[in-house]
C-alpha cells in the first residue's frame, strides 16, 4: 500500500494583543517595549516595568505572545513566544507582529529617531527583546535581558547595530545561570555591543535591586540626561 500521507503549511491569521501605557505631557516621548516569559501574559510584564524607577516619563507596550494555553492549575489563560517546531517560521511571524504593533503605534520607521527606543525582555522574552533589536528596522537604543539568553540565530551576527544591552542574572537563577551569561557577554561583545551585565541576589524573577539598574540604564539613555 502506498503511503499517501503529506505534510504542508499555510499562512493563516491570528490576533495579537498587547497593553499601552502612555505617558503624559509629552508629544513624543521614549518608548520601552517589552515581551513577557514563558506561561506568563503581557499584563505581568506591565505591571513589572511599571515599577522601574523613573519610567513614569516613558511609553509602555506591553506584547502577548501569539500562542495562548490554559495554566493547568488555575485556568488562567498566558501564552508562549514559540516551540522549536516551524521554527524558523515562527520567529518571522513573531519580528513582523512587533513590527506592525511599533508600526501602529510609533508611527513609520525613522533611522534618524533620537527618541530612545528600548527592549525589555524576561525570560523567554529575552530572545525576543534582541530580534526585536535585530529584525524590526527600527533604531534601537539599549536592550534589557532579564533571565533569558541570546537567542542562538543572533550569537554571531546580527546585533551589530545594538549599542547597549543590560544583562540581569539572580544569584539563585537555575534556569539562566552563571555560564549562560558568561557566554551571552562573550557573544554579544564579539558584534560591538556595549554589555553591561548585573548579577544581583535572587531567583528567576524581577526583583527591586534589578529595577533600581534598569532604572539607571533607561534614565542614561534619555538625551536629557546628566551622565
Amino acid at each position: 500500500m502506498v503511503d499517501t500521507t503529506r505534510l504542508e503549511s499555510v499562512e493563516a491569521t491570528v490576533q495579537g494583543r498587547y497593553w499601552v501605557r502612555d505617558a503624559a505631557g509629552a508629544e513624543e516621548v521614549p518608548a520601552l517595549v517589552g515581551f513577557h516569559g514563558y506561561g506568563e501574559d503581557a499584563e505581568a510584564l506591565l505591571r513589572e516595568v511599571n515599577l522601574i524607577p523613573g519610567v513614569t516619563d516613558w511609553k509602555l507596550i506591553a506584547i502577548q505572545a501569539l500562542h495562548p494555553f490554559y495554566k493547568s492549575r488555575t485556568g488562567e489563560v498566558v501564552a508562549s513566544w514559540m516551540t522549536r517546531l516551524d521554527r524558523d517560521a515562527a520567529i518571522q511571524h513573531n519580528v513582523d507582529y512587533v513590527t506592525a504593533v511599533l508600526e501602529r503605534e510609533l508611527g513609520s520607521s525613522d533611522p534618524t529617531r533620537s527618541t530612545p527606543l528600548v527592549f525589555v525582555g524576561f525570560s523567554q522574552g529575552t530572545a525576543m527583546a534582541y530580534r526585536a533589536a535585530a529584525g524590526t528596522g527600527r533604531k534601537c537604543h539599549g536592550v534589557m535581558a532579564l533571565g533569558g539568553d541570546v537567542p542562538p540565530e543572533l550569537r554571531e551576527t546580527g546585533l551589530s547595530d545594538l549599542p547597549v544591552a543590560l544583562l540581569g542574572r539572580g544569584s539563585r537563577d537555575e534556569w539562566y545561570s552563571e555560564e549562560k551569561l558568561e557566554l551571552d557577554i562573550q557573544a554579544l561583545k564579539s558584534q560591538g555591543v556595549d554589555c553591561r551585565p548585573v548579577r544581583f541576589d535572587g531567583g528567576h524573577q524581577w526583583t527591586d535591586g534589578f529595577r533600581s539598574m534598569a532604572g539607571r540604564f533607561l534614565g542614561g539613555l534619555r538625551p536629557d540626561s546628566a551622565d
